[in-house]
């Protein structure tokens, strides 16, 4: 009985590999196929510009700082009490900062 069942199963692990060995063969092919027909096509190099940089923000006036730095103290107090995460807090104030 064991010779059957070590039989079945040299059988069994001989069918998978051979699926295995035609399924890389296969993808092995189309990516030569792919590559070969890449090969003939040359794209331009892709030139990346940088962004222009963004205008100066013009300088606050009295009454424009007087309502940023009343708008930091109360989100200050939000962090403080726990409602604001430390991140919130820093997002919110670059963007009161940058207004």
């Amino acid at each position: 009985m064991g010779i059957l069942k070590t039989a079945a199963r040299v059988g069994v692990a001989s069918s998978v590999h051979g699926r295995v060995q035609r399924r890389q063969q296969q993808r092995w092919a189309a990516e030569d196929q792919r590559a070969a027909h890449n090969a003939g096509f040359h794209a331009p190099p892709v030139q990346h510009q940088a962004p222009p940089p963004p205008p100066p923000a013009p300088a606050p006036t009295g009454t424009d700082m007087n309502e940023k730095i009343e708008q930091l103290k109360s989100l200050g107090e939000l962090r403080d009490a726990g409602i604001l995460s430390e991140a919130e807090f820093e997002v919110k104030k670059a963007q009161i900062l940058n207004s």
